[in-house]
């Protein structure tokens, strides 16, 4: 009897399927958007080169006057870097009173902050330029109550070492500077909270367990992990500062970008060419601070972020082999 072995055929490989005829979904919305812009470009630059009311001539012939370049320079440039050197190291400051177990600390560092974020910082320059009236005698340093405490020992004398004139003090950019640099501080308070807040406490408490101080750990290790969510919205902060050195009007001070555009449009009865002239002003500082801001998130920001890969290897799966 003979048997007969039946050969199994093996399981067959799938079968690929063919390739996909996929059709681009049409955006036809998009093109008309595109085409509405375009429109509205033309019409822009056709404005631009076409209308008298600008007067170029007129408007670069303003921007060259040394008034000009000197209030923008000390005016606005300087007194908004020295502003936010005030408004960024008061508010790093507050921010670790307000986030103090010490409730006199957080006390009074939300009592600056609200005060402060509630003046609008017109009517605060304003009172500012008018300060001088409560120290009629000038400003003195020195030992608090001294006339008390030499009337009561019978001594003679004062224990002053420093007297400032207040008209002197609360005038001119100082002025500007004392009040956008507190103004400031009220906002970058809140910035810098939310930084610390957003770092990792376990990272702070192995760091003391180090033995590190807290001043230590607050330079070393929370601040430098912080700053990619404190850098941001500090150079949101430092563009809005530039714009607003525009109100140092309110002190006054006439050594300031937009007061001299403003007197050299008074004297030719040219109003609309010297808001030209103050706009190009503020848009090439701005476009330069963001630059710099841009560079700066990068620094802080390295290690962070959803951003994929370049190059043809960073579509590749997991674990897939070359070809």
């Amino acid at each position: 009897m003979t048997t007969e072995t039946e050969a199994r055929p093996q399981d067959a490989a799938p079968e690929r399927p063919g390739a996909i005829d996929a059709v681009p979904v049409r955006h036809p919305g998009r093109w008309v958007a595109i085409a509405v812009i375009a429109v509205l470009v033309a019409m822009l630059i056709h404005l631009l080169v076409t209308n008298s009311a600008f007067d170029w001539k007129f408007v670069f012939q303003a921007m060259n006057q040394q008034p000009v370049i000197n209030g923008f320079l000390k005016g606005t440039l300087l007194v908004t870097a020295l502003s936010m050197v005030v408004g960024v190291g008061g508010g790093v400051l507050l921010a670790v009173m307000r986030l103090s177990d010490n409730p006199i600390l957080s006390g009074v560092s939300w009592v600056f902050t609200w005060f402060f974020r509630s003046i609008p910082r017109y009517i605060l320059l304003f009172t500012m330029g008018t300060l001088g009236i409560l120290f009629p005698k000038g400003i003195s340093f020195g030992v608090p109550f001294d006339w008390k405490l030499i009337d009561w020992f019978g001594l003679s004398g004062d224990w002053r070492f420093l007297n400032l004139d207040a008209n002197q003090v609360f005038t001119g950019l100082v002025a500007g500077v004392i009040g956008l640099g507190l103004s400031e501080a009220a906002y970058m308070a809140e910035i810098a909270r939310a930084g610390i807040m957003s770092v990792d406490r376990g990272q702070a408490e192995a760091a003391q367990a180090l033995g590190m101080s807290s001043g230590k750990v607050m330079r070393r290790v929370v601040l430098p992990q912080a700053m990619r969510v404190i850098v941001p919205p500090t150079g949101n902060e430092t563009i809005a500062m530039l714009k607003d050195t525009s109100l140092l009007v309110a002190v006054p001070v006439i050594g300031e970008l937009f007061y001299q555009l403003q007197s050299i449009g008074s004297n030719f009865y040219k109003t609309f060419p010297i808001a030209v002239a103050a706009t190009l002003y503020y848009l090439a500082a701005t476009s330069v601070l963001m630059i710099g801001q841009y560079f700066l998130e990068r620094h802080f920001g390295r290690g962070f972020g959803t951003k994929a890969p370049r190059g043809p290897r960073a579509a590749r799966p997991a674990g897939a082999g070359g070809a």
